[in-house]
């Protein structure tokens, strides 16, 4: 069974809380998180892609970018910006993005559910990445951003979550530049903290990662060293928990993470959709932009036009890998058709979140950088539950998660 736990939070004081909270590293570059931190002097950016304050040309894996992240975290906290809680807590976290609501509980995950697989992985590490978050946990002694967990609803919990944030004020409410409005409730209240602890430990079998494959990683591996070299281990230690956001999985929505070429491997455009029409019902919908809406229905926009296709039998299997939509592109087309055969390596191919839109995969084809474009129906959640409990892992960049969580919101001290 999920073992969550209460933490002493360290978080901004009320009236900078819409001033620290930031986009999370991972889905900002460096050149863009130094445009966004222009003005903004207490961005938690500012602590997760530190090299902002650094020159240009430094390599983001040196040093003393992760010296300048503890630096720049300290000083928030010396400089009364935000400042750690008096006791443990939980935290009831919700996003509303246009219709879309979730709530989730901010909560400490152990490091012993991560290594036992209590905690499910969907996805494979690379290691640049994992040794970048690494060097990170360890040089600020934090855990600056949380890592997205879901979980099969229990009643019961979903009940005590309702309850609290109906009879209790925020203490956060805000709506970032994005336009997602963030709120959050801290739970203090030992009774309901004691009842959602034994609810995870009783209820909840397992949790699942939805995102933050590479901050779970590192720290399970920071904490497992710490573990490792602390002859007085005894357990309790926070290095053993990480700092997580657990969602019900019947709140999660994910949306489609789509695909663009540089070019079709020597064919022309009237071979290539020779070659599709052996794997798919290929039709031509002139400008009308294909957002598929069912398995198996995929976009294809190609020289101004696009093209509604739909997969024909014997193209996927029904195993947990086989029926999704980026296995079967993959399989059919980028493989046999275009020979790009890793997509984590090949950059041939590029991936666009669906949070873009459909014409921001014309925008690429038609600058000329891209030659086509595939449009897919999204991975669903029971998808993702169902692939993780098989032990398998999903095909790179098969989802996208939306709304993203804000760091800097609630942060975790590992001592």
């Amino acid at each position: 069974m999920a073992i969550i736990k209460p933490f002493k939070g360290v978080r901004p004081s009320k009236d900078h809380v819409a001033d620290v909270a930031s986009k999370p590293y991972d889905v900002i570059n460096s050149a863009e998180a130094r445009v966004e931190v222009q003005g903004k002097p207490h961005s938690f950016l500012h602590v997760v892609k530190s090299e902002v304050d650094l020159p240009e040309d430094i390599d983001v894996h040196t040093q003393q970018v992760y010296d300048k992240a503890k630096e720049n975290f300290d000083k928030l906290v010396t400089d009364g910006i935000m400042f750690d809680e008096n006791s443990d807590c939980y935290y009831l976290y919700q996003q509303i993005m246009g219709s879309h609501k979730q709530i989730g509980i901010i909560a400490c995950s152990s490091i012993e559910d991560y290594e036992n697989d209590i905690i499910k992985k969907h996805e494979f590490t690379r290691p640049v990445k994992e040794n970048d978050r690494i060097n990170h946990v360890k040089t600020t002694e934090i855990h600056s951003g949380p890592v997205f967990l879901t979980y099969p609803e229990v009643p019961a919990i979903d009940t005590i979550v309702n309850n609290y944030t109906g009879n209790n004020s925020p203490e956060y409410d805000f709506t970032a530049d994005d336009g997602v409005q963030h709120t959050l409730w801290v739970v203090n209240d030992e009774n309901i903290i004691n009842q959602l602890t034994q609810h995870f430990n009783n209820d909840v079998p397992a949790t699942y990662i939805a995102d933050g494959h590479h901050r779970a990683a590192s720290a399970f591996k920071v904490g497992k060293e710490k573990r490792d070299n602390n002859s007085n281990h005894n357990g309790t230690e926070e290095y053993n928990f990480f700092l997580s956001v657990l969602f019900p999985a019947n709140q999660l929505s994910i949306i489609d993470y789509n695909r663009v070429v540089t070019d079709l491997n020597g064919l022309s455009n009237d071979e290539f959709l020779s070659k599709l029409e052996e794997k798919f019902t290929v039709e031509n919908v002139g400008s009308n932009q294909v957002k598929p809406t069912r398995l198996h229905e995929f976009g294809l926009y190609l020289n101004n036009n696009w093209y509604k296709l739909a997969a024909k039998e014997g193209t996927y299997t029904n195993d947990p890998i086989g029926i999704l939509d980026v296995t079967v592109l993959q399989d059919n087309v980028l493989t046999p058709i275009l020979n790009i055969t890793d997509p984590r390596t090949d950059d041939r191919v590029d991936f666009v979140g669906g949070i873009r839109g459909i014409g921001e995969l014309e925008k690429r084809v038609n600058s000329g950088d891209m030659v086509a474009a595939f449009s897919l129906y999204p991975v669903t959640i029971q998808q993702l539950i169902d692939i993780s409990d098989s032990g398998n892992v999903m095909p790179p960049k098969s989802t996208w998660f939306e709304p993203k969580l804000r760091s800097g919101v609630v942060v975790h001290r590992l001592d």
